[in-house]
């Protein structure tokens, strides 16, 4: 079930900045090869201008995105990354981009004949298996690429490119290799197979060749946006909000799992009760307590969608991983620890990243956010619980109605 059946109202100050997507959409309108600034070295002027020429000559239009992928940021994969920019763009053609391991391309083409489609798949992963490619630079395995979509040569130069993967067979036709090592799906299958074992073949040969297997897909916040976010100033970590609220109001537009089993469904509804609240208290935030507290109700909707989606797919349900007690910006809660709050007898069980739960074990006083009460800072549990939601909940670690106080209008009493 898609998320276009789940009614999404979008915050005020999620709509007011273009997204991500359509800012690379709104300059693909103006040239069809994008480059993030930081990966600009990768691809110099002049080589654009080669690469252009190239793609000009090709029959199906042929667009080029290079961004950073990352696991949990705004881009974790080529596939979401290219989704994202056609429906943003709304142009049919061969959409390239960076593969999320090293020295790989990855397309994917709206339009046109199935065939053609699959020539455009195949087109950008040849240039990882050729021998005069290893250690080009991007400019040449981008015009390969895009020479081969022209031509519609896609698909037979993957399978000369791989047909010696399947040689090391040893001939009791186990399916093993020489070195022990499992064969390649393509050369298994062999060409008839091709079409439907693309990318897990190309999975293997990447662990072959890399000695690693593929990260899984994971949608939590991603840390180094906390990293970031312990550092900023106010008005930084206010723009840093906004665009992790776009973020996972993207990642939820894109999302699709079959909610018919009812935890499913409640989780995807937890995931976007999450984001509307978040874009609630990002609407009215007045400080870092309030910016904080975005981060942990994206970070509680991730969690859920994660959970969702991996109970979908016939997964287990993935443990929900609360952001620190003491400090949100920290990061997530690795260890639980027994606390008494100053002025109180009772102790509370609360969850807390390495060095907070290092401090409350060695009677310090840990790295706690601020609030300010009358000019002063004091941490923001000492605010009193009357005039503060983040002080009743904890975060969230306090309480488990959070998101529905929120929901409710309980943030300004």
């Amino acid at each position: 079930m898609s998320t276009e059946h789940w009614p999404i109202a979008r915050p005020a100050s999620a709509r007011r900045a273009p997204s991500p997507g359509e800012r690379i959409a709104a300059a693909l309108r103006k040239s069809p090869i994008y480059v993030d600034p930081s990966l600009a070295s990768a691809l110099p002027k002049g080589r654009r201008r080669e690469l252009l020429a190239h793609m000009r000559r090709s029959p199906v239009p042929v667009y080029v995105v290079l961004v950073p992928l990352v696991k949990g940021g705004t881009w974790e994969d080529p596939d979401q990354l290219l989704t994202v920019v056609h429906d943003r763009l709304g142009r049919d053609g061969a959409y390239l981009s960076l593969d999320d391991f090293q020295d790989q391309l990855a397309a994917r083409q709206w339009g046109g004949t199935r065939e053609q489609q699959q020539n455009t798949r195949y087109a950008a992963q040849v240039p990882f298996f050729l021998d005069e490619m290893k250690d080009a630079p991007l400019a040449d395995r981008l015009i390969r690429a895009v020479d081969l979509i022209a031509a519609g040569r896609g698909k037979a130069e993957y399978e000369a490119a791989t047909a010696h993967l399947g040689r090391t067979r040893s001939s009791t036709g186990s399916g093993k290799s020489d070195d022990g090592g499992g064969v390649p799906l393509p050369a298994v299958l062999g060409a008839a197979g091709l079409g439907a074992a693309a990318v897990a073949g190309l999975a293997v040969w990447r662990w072959r060749r890399t000695g690693r297997v593929p990260p899984p897909s994971r949608h939590r916040l991603p840390r180094t946006v906390l990293a970031t976010a312990l550092r900023a100033n106010e008005e930084e970590l206010r723009e840093q909000a906004a665009r992790e609220v776009v973020a996972f109001g993207e990642l939820l537009d894109r999302t699709d799992v079959d909610a018919s089993a009812p935890r499913v469904r409640a989780l995807l509804t937890e995931a976007l009760d999450a984001y509307q609240a978040a874009g609630k208290v990002l609407d009215a935030a007045r400080g870092l307590p309030d910016l904080a507290g975005v981060l942990v109700l994206v970070d509680r909707g991730r969690d859920a969608l994660e959970s969702a989606r991996s109970l979908a797919g016939g997964g287990r349900e993935i443990p929900a991983s609360p952001l620190c007690f003491f400090n949100p910006l920290h990061g997530d809660s690795a260890v639980a620890v027994n606390w008494r709050p100053l002025g109180s007898r009772e102790r509370l069980r609360v969850k807390a990243c390495h060095d907070c739960a290092k401090a409350v074990r060695a009677h310090r006083t840990p790295q706690v956010l601020l609030d300010r009460v009358d000019g002063r800072p004091v941490p923001y549990f000492e605010v009193d619980a009357d005039d503060s939601l983040w002080a009743r909940t904890g975060y969230g670690q306090l309480r488990g109605d959070l998101v529905q106080r929120i929901l409710r209008g309980d943030l300004r009493r």
